[in-house]
């Protein structure tokens, strides 16, 4: 019987929660602010963590600097994170501003004006 989770998957979701917690209570770096962490994608062999994340900020320039020092503090959140779980090997993490959210909006708000056009009589 095939597992339903694959191991990637499993260590990948511990990973995100633990992430989670990481970037709210251990790293005081107050250029941050409020970061969620969405989704953890790893390679197979577990060696590569790719972290995509959101804000709460509107601006396509403060999301840059987000990544810019999300990937700097890296070295130090996967120091953390190794605290945290008990794997052999961490995997290197690279951060990602997660798009999704916004791009989910922004379809929500052209069907909902496709469905309910203004008339301007």
């Amino acid at each position: 019987m095939p597992k339903e989770f694959g191991r990637s998957q499993r260590v990948a979701s511990q990973m995100q929660k633990e992430l989670a917690v990481i970037l709210q209570r251990e790293i005081r770096d107050a250029r941050l602010g409020i970061v969620t962490v969405n989704e953890v994608v790893l390679s197979k062999d577990l060696a590569v963590a790719k972290v995509y994340f959101t804000v709460l900020s509107s601006e396509d320039q403060a999301k840059q600097t987000h990544v810019d020092i999300l990937n700097k503090l890296s070295p130090l959140i996967r120091h953390e994170l190794a605290k945290r779980m008990r794997l052999r090997h961490i995997s290197e993490l690279h951060f990602f501003y997660d798009h999704s959210f916004e791009t989910g909006m922004r379809v929500s708000e052209l069907l909902q004006e496709e469905l309910h056009p203004q008339s301007d009589d």
